[in-house]
This record gives C-alpha cells, structure tokens and sequence, in this order.
C-alpha cells in the first residue's frame, strides 16, 4: 500500500461539552478499510478535532503494509492551518495537542512518511461519514 486518504472529524455539543470524534480510512483505490469512532468527555471543537488526528495518526501507524504518504482531509479550516503552520496557536492546549501531531510526524517522516493536510467542504462524502461516527459516539453517550 502507497498511500492512505484518512477523513477526520470532532465535534462536542454546546462547545465545549460532550465531545467525540470520528475517522474514515481508505486505501490508495479508495476503499473504505477502517471505521473508528470515540467519546472523548468534556472538550471544545477545536481540541475534538484535534484529537481526532492524533488518534487517526496512531491508528495509521498499525496499518501494514505502511503507507508512504498518508493525506489528512478535515472540515476545519482552522486546525488545518494550524497543522499546516499557516495560523498561530494561541490557545495553549491546542498548542500542546499540535505538538504532539508534529512527534508522531517527526517520527513517521524518520520512516519515509509523509502527512499532508488539506481542508475540505463539509459535503464531502468521506467526511460526512466521519461526522456520523461523532454524532454515533456522542448518542452513545447520552445521559
């Protein structure tokens, strides 16, 4: 395998509030071959997304064979610049969450790998089924 096209989504309710996150692997051929969904508590939206690509970047970490270049497709314009380095961060605990997006990048790119991140329209397929997997894991959660 070449390549992985990984869609990310977080979302937390009345933000910050009940968060969760949800992520859609595909192959090069863009073939679905891994689902994954997760309540994470109490954050914003800004920090689910986030922790849906760190959690996305460790999943992809155990795929075999290992990709040589792994593309990130999120909704959220802000995340992805600031991955990108295109924003500053000034909240400090989105600063600690890119820090550890940038080790596990540092650590991939040490094995050949390469990460890219593009924004992508809500409506995008992929990224709508990431967004189902959030509002699944948050109804999962409800009390």
């Amino acid at each position: 395998m070449n390549k992985l096209h990984i869609y990310t989504d977080g979302g937390a309710r009345n933000n910050p509030g009940p968060a969760a996150l949800g992520i859609v692997i595909l192959d090069e051929n863009k073939k679905i071959i891994k689902t994954y969904k997760k309540f994470l508590g109490k954050k914003t939206n800004n920090q689910a997304e986030y922790n849906a690509v760190i959690t996305a970047l460790r999943i992809s970490k155990n795929i075999k064979p290992s990709p040589k270049e792994i593309s990130f497709f999120l909704d959220s314009e802000l995340v992805c610049r600031q991955i990108n380095r295109q924003y500053k961060i000034k909240n400090p605990e989105l600063k600690i969450l890119n820090k550890k997006i940038k080790e596990i990048e540092a650590k991939l790119n040490d094995k050949h790998i390469s990460l890219t991140f593009h924004n992508v329209p809500r409506e995008n397929i992929h990224l709508q089924e990431a967004d189902a997997l959030v509002n699944e894991a948050l109804d999962e959660h409800k009390n």
